[in-house]
């Protein structure tokens, strides 16, 4: 069956001259016809004759049942002449016809804005009222719309409705699966018309876009810093409210990114998914694995433009670029001495208000630094250490003592570099002076590396 255009058919206008003789006794309304009554009272009793003989569900009208009899038998009388796509209901032909005249009948009276079905400007209000009458159960929280609730359930439930059907893998949401399907086909749609980097989706590619834009739209509420994705604002707002929602189930260690748990979990699994290609050592972290394949190489990756030291880790070129720059330095309060890491002087603080927060699990002893505790614990096992050759202090055994060393040695060296930096950008040598002691414990030991202050004196 074929159907013109919904500009072919004719809307009469609705009148009340109409005689309505039949009064519903429970609301008042009032119907042209009884059987109209008859239908509409099933609405106030619930009562539902018609049953469908393939699976069992019932409906209040005739026509109800119809209509759904055709989800069974697949019938789809009603058919666009414009693309040929065919309905079961006719009305949702006529709202199907709309997508080919334009027609958007139903107005937003708050900003004009139109659409094509009524349920649609139904939702769109919600974003003027902030209407949210869809509640999670679990967590309380709100959705304007009923399928984001939906869709939010399989967080509790952990649902996975959509499947790959070609390797297994489920998803909760059906355009994840849509995403994942071009994975194995390897296509890729979306192309960056600046580096020719293609994409899966359209949304990774507009993000992608920001980094040669340098557009950030998203913007902290509390400090104004800005972001390029709203999942950056939306972790970045835990450093202001402390919030740590991923937690360890094996110490109930917390993190504010769900990557470092994961980085974390390894600690107890003993998990190391980075090998290295050279050696077979193996790592927890990617990043574990690229400073070790210096050990391979030449061992000096990262080289300074300005007067051509190297070094074997990205981090370390950075530190060393900031004695030519003098930026982001922090300076103690209590003293004015400066710092080229915040880290630095949080723990330089400490020798100010004497906070020992590293207490020894063994014999009560507290630190005020880790690197300190960590030291300590050696004395209960007694391994053996290693020397550095820079500053005469031992480096406790490690997995890999040769590449720590190595890497200990570098920031000796920056180390000195800094120093010698500070002495000669100052007038007042006094205020500046260093506190050797502190200080190589401050910069010079690398978290995996303890280094013996007996040997130091």
């Amino acid at each position: 069956m074929d159907f013109a255009l919904e500009d072919n058919i004719v809307n009469y206008p609705k009148t009340d001259t109409i005689e309505r003789p039949y009064q519903c006794s429970q609301c008042n309304k009032a119907f042209s016809k009884n059987c109209i009554l008859v239908k509409h009272l099933r609405t106030h009793t619930g009562e539902k004759p018609y049953q469908c003989t393939q699976c069992g569900k019932s409906f209040t009208e005739k026509s109800q049942l119809k209509t759904h009899s055709r989800t069974h038998t697949g019938e789809k009388p009603y058919q666009c002449t414009q693309c040929g796509k065919s309905f079961t209901e006719k009305s949702k032909l006529l709202i199907h016809l709309r997508a080919h005249t334009g027609v958007k009948p139903y107005q937003c009276s708050q900003c004009d804005k139109a659409f094509s079905q009524n349920h649609v400007l139904t939702t769109h209000m919600r974003i003027h009222t902030g209407e949210k009458p869809y509640r999670c159960n679990h967590c309380d929280k709100a959705f304007a719309q009923n399928s984001n609730l939906i869709m939010h359930m399989r967080i509790h439930t952990g649902e996975k409705p959509y499947q790959c059907s070609q390797c297994d893998k489920t998803f909760s949401q059906n355009s994840q699966l849509t995403a994942h399907l071009k994975t194995h086909t390897g296509e890729k749609s979306y192309r960056c018309s600046h580096c020719d980097k293609v994409f899966i989706q359209s949304s990774s590619m507009k993000t992608h876009m920001r980094t040669h834009t340098g557009e950030k739209p998203y913007q902290c509420s509390i400090c104004n810093k800005t972001f390029s994705q709203s999942s950056q604002v939306k972790t970045h707002l835990r450093t202001h409210t402390g919030d740590k929602p991923y937690q360890c189930s094996q110490c109930d260690k917390a993190f504010s990114h769900k990557r470092k748990l994961l980085i974390h979990i390894r600690i107890h699994t003993g998990e190391k998914p980075y090998q290295c290609s050279q050696c077979d050592m193996t790592f927890s972290k990617n990043s574990s694995l690229v400073n070790h394949l210096a050990v391979h190489t030449d061992g000096n990756a990262y080289q300074c433009s300005i007067c051509g030291k190297s070094f074997t880790q990205n981090i370390f070129l950075i530190t060393h670029l900031k004695i030519h720059t003098g930026e982001n330095l922090h300076q103690c309060f209590q003293c004015n001495k400066v710092f080229q890491k915040k880290s630095f002087l949080v723990t330089h603080l400490r020798t100010h208000t004497g906070d020992k927060p590293y207490k020894c699990s063994q014999c009560d002893i507290a630190f005020s630094q880790k690197s300190n505790l960590v030291r300590h614990m050696k004395t209960h096992t007694g391994e053996e250490t290693y020397q550095c050759k820079v500053n005469k202090l031992k480096a406790m055994e490690n997995s890999d003592p040769g590449n720590l060393i190595n890497l200990h040695e570098q920031k000796a060296e920056i180390k000195k570099e800094q120093m010698a930096s500070r002495k000669s950008n100052t007038n007042n040598l006094n205020e500046l002076k260093v506190e050797v002691k502190e200080e190589q414990m401050d910069i010079l030991v690398l978290p995996d590396i303890v280094m013996d202050k007996d040997d130091a004196n």
